[in-house]
């Protein structure tokens, strides 16, 4: 019998070290602790640069990010848009904030991520109706890219606004370009279970410094210009703080260190599973470098003996966190009015889906423990 490790292995934890430290403790000493300062300027510099975009806001969280994208695109109530159905809340989420709402689409089967075809064959319906949706928001799917260049240019087509959901895929690349980057708006998260972290918080990156600017300014409550506080329009309290920012500047130095890791951690599992019929990892698409964020694998109950949820409860006892692949928007009860084109991989992705402790900062040691356990819920001894 597996006894409970003395230490829980969480799934995604944070992953922090000395410079994060020395650059948090220099931002107080500074004296730049609110609401802007250096590091924040700087950290939004050098995201910018890292992406190869012109420009760059520091914000509260990704969702925020999100919001402010499609508000920059012009969404409001009434308006719909495309959002993949097997994603995180916030994705579909933030579409309801402007008023409009989501229309989910079903996944490809060779990434997960939005399905191109289907989004060629909802704007080609819509086109016909005479009713385009005001946006698509393509969701980069734990670390892997969605395929990008025919959903831009099938939306190009009918002039309908994409905004790239990259808030897992920081060090990602499609077709050698970086996540974030792929379309005018990216929306990045720093939340503390991501690829690196401010502890919460988020970015819209772009290739309209003016865009970013306006995102800047509804960021910080659309004060104007004045000597008094002056609104026209409603604002929002979206600002990344200085010390934040300062946590994530120390993070964005390391993030090739961060991505290699997680890609390792990746291969180590795929290698331990290999020869135990009804595992198989999340698919990687031929079109890019995905970070793996998460490590994710489904199961065929019927061919490995025991099913996606007696693994996870048998690793819950170990004291090892893990969890289902995102249940599907179209089934959560918040949307059950909203339209989707449902083809049926979402939810089998969620139904045998299971992510696996990925952080980092996982060691050799946990992982090795988890492989023992997964191997331990199906009644044979891990070989690696």
């Amino acid at each position: 019998m597996i006894e409970p490790a003395p230490d829980r292995v969480h799934l995604s934890p944070p992953d922090t070290g000395d410079d994060e430290r020395a650059l948090l403790l220099e931002a107080l000493d500074s004296g730049w602790v609110a609401p802007a300062g250096p590091h924040l300027t700087a950290f939004e510099d050098e995201m910018a640069a890292v992406l190869g975009v012109p420009a760059a806001a520091a914000l509260s969280s990704g969702t925020a990010a999100l919001h402010l994208a499609l508000l920059l695109c012009g969404v409001g109530p009434g308006d719909e848009v495309l959002v993949p159905t097997l994603t995180f809340v916030a994705s579909a989420n933030a579409v309801t904030y402007t008023g409009a709402r989501p229309v989910f689409v079903d996944s490809d089967a060779s990434s997960w991520c939005m399905d191109p075809a289907l989004v060629a064959e909802e704007l080609a319906r819509c086109a016909r109706r005479g009713r385009l949706p005001a946006a698509v928001v393509a969701v980069d799917l734990y670390g892997q890219c969605a395929d990008l260049d025919p959903i831009v240019e099938i939306c190009t087509r009918y002039e309908v606004p994409v905004v790239e959901d990259a808030a897992e895929a920081l060090g990602a690349t499609y077709r050698g370009r970086p996540a974030g980057s792929l379309t005018p708006l990216g929306v990045l998260s720093f939340n503390g279970n991501k690829i690196i972290t401010t502890g919460g918080g988020g970015m819209l990156v772009g290739d309209d410094p003016e865009a970013i600017e306006r995102a800047r300014y509804l960021a910080t409550q659309a004060r104007q210009p004045a000597p008094h506080y002056e609104h026209t329009e409603t604002g929002f309290n979206y600002r990344l703080g200085n010390l934040a920012a300062a946590v994530g500047l120390g993070q964005l130095r390391h993030l090739g260190e961060k991505v290699a890791r997680r890609r390792a951690i990746r291969r180590t599992y795929e290698a331990a599973f290999a020869e135990l019929a009804g595992i198989t990892m999340m698919p990687v698409a031929a079109y890019g470098e995905p970070t793996h964020w998460l490590s994710v694998l489904t199961i065929d109950a019927e061919a490995l003996g025991a099913s996606r949820e007696d693994v996870r409860v048998r690793l819950e006892a170990a004291d090892i966190e893990s969890r289902p692949a995102w249940k599907p928007m179209h089934r959560q009860p918040l949307f059950a009015g909203c339209r989707a084109l449902d083809t049926g991989v979402a939810d089998r992705v969620f139904e045998r889906g299971l992510c696996l402790p990925s952080g980092s900062g996982l060691t050799e040691a946990q992982q090795a423990r988890v492989i023992e356990v997964v191997y331990a819920a199906v009644g044979q001894p891990a070989t690696r």
